[in-house]
């Protein structure tokens, strides 16, 4: 019996010290595992530490950057507007309440254009309409990451005072040289209508002498008021009034004046409509009349003198095209063409190659074009034909819905 319970004990004592060995194995276990995790809280505290320093230098730059821009925007002569994507205006600095003599801030930018801005004759340039006269130039750029637009207002009054007076200071300097060549073009029809007037003074004239000597002094009279009249509108070189026009009804309105001159000369005329819908801005009367001079001295090119060997009868064509913002007007012919050194002259005030020209046609288109922000251009060889470019800014006001290009046309025969 003693000896069955001395085994037991012994059995006891063994599992005993197993489970103390485990529990020692687990302990060693344990501790390694939490020496371990220490270890990785020391890192990752490192590394949080090593990230909030970094956010911090990065919050502490972009706050000095915010603070910057907030100078600079603050500083900046120009107006500057942000837009949400609904239109509205979320943050304007100092300089655009200034130049609009308004607080645009959480205001809708399309109703304030309308209420307080109206289109000048210049794409991209408005007037004040409340009692200031002044003009901006006003530039939106897209915000691809928010939806909402850029504004950019810059106040343009005193640039376009002194645009418009340097243009003036230049026609009165051109005056100056047109002076003698006026007083030539005048002194010929002048002595022929005192020529035609003296002879009205003999008593024994006969009646039917005296008729054509009277209207030869009416004809030459109404000569020298047409070159007063072109050389005053050349001298100004402004257009009053403006308008904003579609190409297309600009087109009409020329061909309309043109197409009986082209008829009575016998010369085929077409014209061709690639403007899809386009409008410019300006004076119609002044724009049209521009247009149809060209036309005739393009008809002259085609009559005078006939055209060149070997070529068709004549032919001119007026077209239109918008590209990139731009409406170009072109009038094409196949007359005679002219050298480089005509048309190195071709826009002096008082040189034509007319006989019965005054020479102030195209000086007069010329100014015309350049008052509505355009130009002109030229490109011919002798024998065979020219092309005048007459370049305009489209409006952004008016478009008609895009459409097929229109083409008409007036062939004439001989």
């Amino acid at each position: 019996m003693d000896k069955k319970m001395e085994q037991a004990q012994q059995i006891e004592a063994g599992r005993l010290a197993e489970a103390f060995r485990l529990f020692n194995r687990a302990s060693e276990d344990l501790a390694g595992a939490y020496t371990s995790l220490q270890e990785q809280v020391a890192g990752l505290t490192a590394e949080l530490a090593l990230a909030n320093g970094r956010l911090k230098r990065e919050y502490e730059e972009k706050t000095a950057l915010n603070e910057r821009l907030a100078l600079l925007l603050d500083a900046l002569p120009a107006g500057v507007a942000v837009l949400d994507a609904m239109g509205r205006v979320e943050q304007a600095n100092p300089a655009a309440a200034c130049i609009l003599g308004a607080d645009i801030d959480g205001r809708v930018w399309e109703e304030f254009i309308l209420t307080c801005l109206k289109p000048t004759a210049t794409p991209g340039e408005w007037e004040m309409t409340h009692g200031q006269c002044r003009r901006v130039a006003v530039s939106e750029t897209r915000l691809a990451s928010s939806g909402g637009r850029l504004v950019l207002i810059h106040d343009v009054t005193e640039t376009h005072r002194m645009k418009t007076q340097s243009a003036r200071n230049e026609r009165l300097a051109a005056m100056g040289e047109m002076a003698a060549g006026l007083a030539h073009q005048v002194r010929t029809p002048l002595a022929a209508a005192l020529l035609y007037a003296g002879a009205l003074e003999n008593p024994r004239l006969p009646e039917k002498e005296r008729t054509r000597c009277g209207a030869r002094v009416v004809e030459r009279l109404q000569h020298m008021e047409h070159l007063i009249r072109d050389m005053l509108t050349f001298a100004r070189g402004e257009v009053t009034g403006g308008e904003s026009m579609p190409v297309s009804a600009l087109l009409a309105e020329a061909a309309q004046v043109f197409e009986p001159l082209a008829r009575r000369r016998e010369v085929g005329f077409v014209v061709s409509d690639d403007s899809l819908g386009a409008a410019v801005s300006g004076n119609r009367k002044a724009l049209c009349s521009a247009l149809v001079n060209l036309m005739e001295n393009a008809l002259d090119a085609c009559t005078a003198g006939g055209c060149p060997p070997g070529k068709p009868s004549g032919r001119i064509q007026l077209s239109a095209q918008s590209v990139r913002g731009e409406v170009c007007f072109r009038v094409r012919d196949n007359g005679r063409g002219m050298d480089a050194a005509t048309q190195a002259r071709l826009f002096e005030p008082f040189f034509t190659t007319r006989a019965d020209g005054t020479g102030l046609g195209l000086a007069i288109a010329r100014g015309v074009v350049r008052a509505h922000g355009g130009a002109i251009d030229v490109e011919s060889e002798p024998d065979a034909g020219a092309v005048f470019s007459l370049t305009l800014p489209a409006c952004a006001g008016l478009h008609e819905p895009k459409q097929e290009p229109e083409r008409r046309a007036l062939c004439l025969s001989r």
